[in-house]
C-alpha cells in the first residue's frame, strides 16, 4: 500500500486542521491504518487508529475528544480531524498502514506498521 498524507499547516492554537491520507495500491490487504506524529527532536509517537475493516478507533489519551480518525473505504482515504489545537500538537503528522496476517503487538507500536506515508507537518501557535 503506497500512502500519500496532506492538510497540514499553521493554525493558532484552539483553531482545527483536517489531514488526509490517500492509500493506493493493495488496500484489500489492510487491516489497520493510523496516524503518528513527530516532534522536533522526539520519536514518532502514535495518535489514532482504526480498523479498515470494522471501523474500531483508537486514540492517544492526549488527543481524545479533540481529534477524530476516520475512513472512507470507497476512496481509499484516511482522515484526522484535529478540533482544540495546541501548541504541543506541533509535528509531522504520518499516516501508517498495517497488513492483514502479519506480525501485531498492538495498535499503537510502530514497528506493526508496514507501510508510511512521507508526513504533513502541523503548526500550531499559541
Amino acid at each position: 500500500v503506497q500512502l500519500q498524507a496532506s492538510g497540514g499547516g499553521l493554525v493558532q492554537a484552539g483553531d482545527s486542521l483536517r489531514p488526509s491520507c490517500a492509500a493506493s495500491g493493495h488496500t484489500d490487504s489492510t487491516y489497520l491504518m493510523g496516524w503518528f506524529r513527530q516532534a522536533p527532536g522526539q520519536g514518532r509517537d502514535f495518535v489514532a487508529a482504526v480498523k479498515w475493516g470494522g471501523g474500531e478507533t483508537y486514540y492517544t489519551e492526549s488527543v481524545k475528544g479533540r481529534f477524530t480518525i476516520s475512513r472512507d473505504n470507497a476512496k481509499n482515504m484516511l482522515y484526522l480531524q484535529m478540533n482544540s489545537l495546541k501548541p504541543e500538537d506541533t509535528a509531522i503528522y504520518y499516516c501508517a498502514a498495517k497488513r492483514k496476517f502479519t506480525r501485531y503487538t498492538g495498535f499503537a507500536e510502530v514497528s506493526n506498521y508496514g507501510s508510511w506515508g512521507r508526513g504533513t507537518l502541523v503548526t500550531v501557535s499559541s
